[in-house]
Parts: structure tokens; sequence; C-alpha cells
């Protein structure tokens, strides 16, 4: 069994600990045996038990000095400031998943590598000198032993990469716009504060629809390099919890329908694994709560005009679906600490 540490136990973190414990094939192959995380035991055993957004945990967690009881795991927890005094050696940890949000680019992240630590991925997108960025049933393939440091992208870039491999395959994009319409997070404050560089981050969270920075578009140029400068993205934050989508507007080479595009893409299900999805009922955003799906079509939306311009609304859980993909991608990583270990 593989050893895992995570390090950050934010919303991604404390989800991701939930899924650790929760997915049988998981609980099968990976072990969580330590974290780190500021927060004091009691604190981080309260949000771990109580979410606001996903409910109770399904499983029992206690306190027993600095180690978190999950089950019948004893998870110790350690509260360093900084990522090179992490001593994850002295729980054989193997693996090790920053969910700070803090770490991007190679350098930093292989603070982490060393004694047990082979594995590093980062719960955000990553700088190119990274071994790689993984969207998991988009280049999953490329995922291979000798990639020490890479990174889980975004929940952002798993849900719009599936689409647009298929449209873009099918129908050939020239040219596109995407708007994410995101829920609000934790770099905005509940009510007017600076709390910001970017002004419009210091107004509050869940009083306005707040436009924000994005670097989607350079995600959509590192895995279709002939989209160089032809697809543009803005987001928007909205006041709900979780739940976003996005608003994808592309024109194509050739002529088509809304049945036809629909069509594609339900044809393109069985390729990507349970990450892609079509949905066909009149549903809001919190209908998708708890989705594991990446990607979620919404079929009573899509449209085509002119017989090239295809506008497309795509639905995911921003938190649920993305930790569920890391866990993929530990899964298969599991495997090569497995298969080094027995050599």
């Amino acid at each position: 069994m593989t050893s895992v540490g995570i390090n950050g136990l934010g919303r991604i973190g404390r989800l991701l600990t939930r899924r650790l414990f929760e997915r049988h094939d998981a609980r099968a192959a990976l072990r969580l045996t330590m974290c780190n995380e500021v927060a004091d035991a009691a604190t981080v055993a309260h949000l771990l038990k109580y979410d606001s957004t996903h409910g109770r945990f399904s499983q029992p967690v206690m306190t027993d000095g600095d180690h978190l009881n999950i089950v019948d795991q004893a998870v110790l927890l350690t509260h360093e400031t900084a990522q090179s005094k992490v001593r994850w050696s002295d729980r054989d940890v193997n693996i090790v998943i920053d969910c700070t949000g803090v770490e991007f680019n190679r350098s930093s992240a292989a603070q982490h590598l060393g004694g047990s630590v082979s594995r590093v991925m980062l719960s955000q997108p990553a700088s190119t000198d990274v071994d790689g960025t993984i969207i998991w049933g988009l280049n999953d393939s490329t995922l291979t032993p000798d990639m020490s440091v890479i990174s889980a992208g975004s929940c952002t870039s798993n849900a719009l990469m599936p689409v647009l491999s298929v449209i873009d395959e099918a129908f050939g994009i020239r040219a596109g716009i995407v708007t994410t319409i995101h829920s609000a997070m934790n770099d905005q404050p509940v009510i007017d504060a600076y709390h910001h560089t970017d002004l419009r981050k210091t107004r509050a969270a869940f009083n306005s629809v707040i436009p924000v920075e994005t670097g989607l578009a350079q995600g959509v140029e590192r895995f279709f390099p002939h989209l160089t400068h032809k697809i543009s993205a803005r987001a928007l934050r909205v006041p709900t919890l979780n739940v976003s989508s996005l608003d994808v507007v592309v024109s194509v080479d050739c002529d088509t329908t809304s049945d036809e595009v629909n069509a594609t893409l339900r044809q393109s299900l069985g390729r990507f694994g349970g990450v892609l999805a079509v949905n066909d009922e009149p549903l809001a955003s919190c209908d998708f709560l708890g989705a594991e799906a990446s990607s979620i079509v919404d079929a009573t939306q899509t449209q085509v005009s002119g017989g090239r311009l295809i506008k497309v609304m795509i639905w995911f859980d921003n938190e649920w679906a993305f930790v569920n993909r890391m866990v993929d991608i530990a899964l298969r990583v599991s495997e090569f600490v497995t298969e080094e270990s027995s050599r």
C-alpha cells in the first residue's frame, strides 16, 4: 500500500481526505499517514466532520494529540509553515499532494522530494517546468514513472479540455471565447475589505457578480498548441458556495447543428470513462453538487448559430469532481511506486 501525505487542509485538502477514505479503490491502494496544516488538530477535525457545502463526513473523526484518528487510521498532523521542514519520511510518505495553492513551479514543489517521497502532485495549475500536467481522461496516458512533480491542473481545465477536444476533432475549432462562471472562493472577502491587490476582489463575495483574472486560455494552449492565440477566456465569480459552469463559444470549420454537436459529445462518453457526462434535464447548478464527472455538458443549452458558431454550457462541481481526479492520478502514481518497491 502506498503512503500518502497532504500538505494543506483547506477546501481541497479536506475533501481529498474524505475521498481517500470513502472511495473503495483508494482505500485499497492508498493510505493517508500524514498531513501538514497550520491549524490546530481540533479545528481540522471539526471541519473534516462538518462541511457547509458537502455535509457531514461519512467516517468518524477523532483527535489524539497531534493525530487525527479517521476510522481505524492514525494520521499524524504537523504544523510547519515552511514546507522544507516537513519530515514526510518520518511516516514513510511516498506521495505528497500539495493542496496549499501556493506552490506552482517545479523547484518549490521539489522541496518535498527526498527520503521516502518520490512523487509530488500539485492541486493547482503549475508552470511549464513541472514534469507533467495531467488532465484525467484527456492525457493521463502520458503519465510515466519518471515524472516526479506533476500538476492535476485546475477544476476549470478539467471541465473544459475534454469538451474542447471532442469539438475540435469533430468540427475543427477556428477560434473561441470561454467564460467561466465560478462560485465564490476564499480569496474574496465576505464584506468589502482590504483583501487583495485586485480591487474587484476587495468587494463582498456574496453581493455581486465579480469579474476576475483567469489563466485558462494559457492552459488551452498547453494542451492544444494549434489553438495558440485562438482561444480567449474571461471569468466571473458569482455568489454561490459551489458548482460552477463554463460558457464555451467556438467557431468551427464545418457546418453543424445543435443536435449533431450533442450527439458527437454523447458518442465520446465511453472514451472519457466517466470524466465527461451529458445532462438532458432542466437542472440548476445546485443539482450538480457532488457530481464526480469533471465535465457535464448541458444538452438543453447547446446552440449553433449560422451553422458554424457553437455554444456549449458545461456544469462542474469545482470541488468534488476535482478531488476525484486527484485520487485517480494518485492511484496511477501508486502503481509506479509499488512497482519500484518490488524491484
